[in-house]
Parts: structure tokens; sequence; C-alpha cells
């Protein structure tokens, strides 16, 4: 019997949010964290702690959490680990409802600039 939505995997939920945060696919930051999730095939909801497993992962790419879109990316996996259903939303609001749920409705400022440049809502 088929589940719904299906499972995302750890790459295939981190995929998306690259894609999300970077449509175009031009991002050195999307590239990183693409390769370094690759690997990671295991069903996102069995981590045990998946807020704390991706952000440690991602600490190793961005130690100082400076990268507003490294950190986007980041917030949009997270989402995804609690929020799989809605993996097939646009692009504008999975961006938008990971920025609200990761930072409260007030991100750091590097991140709200980068947002603004993306003119997300958050």
């Amino acid at each position: 019997m088929p589940t719904d939505p299906a499972p995302l995997t750890v790459f295939d939920a981190v995929r998306r949010a690259v894609n999300a945060c970077d449509p175009d696919g031009t991002s050195a930051a999307g590239a990183d964290v693409l390769a370094r999730f690759e690997d990671r095939d295991e069903p996102l909801a069995g981590l045990e702690d998946p807020d704390r497993q991706l952000a440690e992962a991602f600490g190793a790419l961005d130690p100082q959490e400076e990268d507003p879109e490294m950190q986007m990316i980041r917030a949009v996996a997270t989402y995804l680990a609690f929020r799989r259903d809605e993996a097939a939303d646009s692009d504008e609001s999975l961006v938008a409802l990971a920025a609200r749920a990761e930072y409260e409705g007030s991100p750091p400022d590097h991140v709200r600039a980068w947002l603004d440049e993306r003119g997300a809502a958050r």
C-alpha cells in the first residue's frame, strides 16, 4: 500500500531545498550541499533528531552561519523533515514557510537580505 506522500530520503529533501533556494542551479553553495549529502539515502522521517543532524551536517559546510543561501537550504531541508507533504509546493512558498518556521518571522539580517533579493515573504 503506497504512502501519501511518498517518503523522502535525506538526499531528496536536501535536493528539493537546493532547488527551491537556487532554481537556476548556479550556486556554489547548492553544489557543495548536494555533494555533502549525495550518499544520504535513508528516509528523512527515520532520523532520530532531524533538526540536530541537519544542523551538524550543514555546520561543517558553513560553521559561522555566514552564507544566507546555505542557511536557507538548511532551513528548507529541516522544514521538510517535519512537513514532507509540502515538498511539492512552489519554491517561493517553501522558502517562505521554512523561513517563518526557522526564524519565527525574524531572520538574521544577512538572511533577511537574501530573502528580500528573492522577493520571498517571511
